[in-house]
Parts: structure tokens; C-alpha cells; sequence
């Protein structure tokens, strides 16, 4: 059977499909920076409905979700804005200074124009209300994934 590679080295599950050919379907690393555990813990759960998605790593500050970054190199970060040590807005200029094509999906309570605004000339690809609700977050991320590959 023929191979088709998709550009995931490491976290590949190979399927087949109805004409035989094995298929590599990669599995999306996602990064958490937030500092409530609260919020983790309803992300992670949001995350777990798919099979192909995985939680690399959590941090409670962007110093530490920077570097989990650069370590990690996730698919997608959901990044909150308000953290000690180091801010979103921070978090997310350093990244997109390291890693320009990783997609950051800023999810915040403090969601407001301006806020938007500055989050997306940070370097955000989009920006979430944690208002919305779990459904709204799944898409986005569902989004922002498809877009990326």
C-alpha cells in the first residue's frame, strides 16, 4: 500500500480509506496558557471530543506557555489574556516572533474592541470570548486547525 505523508513527523495514526491507501491522520497538538485551572479543565474537555487532538502541555503564565511553546511546537495555542508574570499580550508578541505561523487563539473574559484589537496587532490569529460558551470555542478551534493544515 502507498503512503501519504501529510507533514506531521511524530504524532501520526494511520488509517485506511475506502480505496485502500493508508492515510497518516495527524493528531493537532494544543498548547493551554491560562491561569485558572478552572478554565483548563473545561478546555481540555472541550478538546477531548476529538480523538486527532491533544493537549501537549498547560501553563498558568506566558513565560511558561512561551516556552512550552518552543518546546512543544503545538498546532494551536489557546491563550488567555490576563496571567501573572507574563501577560497574553506579551506572550503572544514573543510568539509570533518565534514561531510566526503558529495559529494563537486568544480566549479572555476581557473581551471588548479594543481589547480585540490589540490582542490581534499582538500577534493573535483570532480572539474568543470566554462568554461564549464551549460550542463557540469548538468551532473556532475547529477553524483555525483547518486553516492552518
Amino acid at each position: 500500500m502507498a503512503g501519504i505523508e501529510n507533514g506531521a513527523a511524530a504524532n501520526n495514526n494511520v488509517d485506511g480509506n475506502a480505496n485502500g491507501i493508508e492515510i497518516k491522520a495527524s493528531v493537532k497538538n494544543i498548547l493551554i496558557i491560562d491561569d485558572s485551572p478552572l478554565i483548563r479543565r473545561m478546555i481540555r474537555e472541550v478538546l477531548r471530543r476529538r480523538a486527532d487532538w491533544h493537549v501537549c502541555g498547560e501553563a498558568a503564565n506566558g513565560r511558561d506557555g512561551v516556552a512550552m511553546a518552543l518546546e512543544f511546537c503545538p498546532d494551536l495555542v489557546l491563550l488567555d489574556l490576563s496571567m501573572p508574570i507574563m501577560n497574553g499580550f506579551e506572550a503572544a508578541r514573543k510568539l509570533k516572533r518565534l514561531r510566526p505561523r503558529m495559529p494563537i487563539l486568544v480566549f479572555t473574559s476581557m473581551l471588548r474592541s479594543e481589547i480585540e484589537s490589540e490582542a490581534l496587532a499582538a500577534g493573535a490569529t483570532a480572539v474568543q470570548s470566554k462568554f461564549e460558551g464551549v460550542e463557540s470555542l469548538y468551532r473556532s478551534i475547529v477553524n483555525l486547525l483547518e486553516t492552518a493544515a
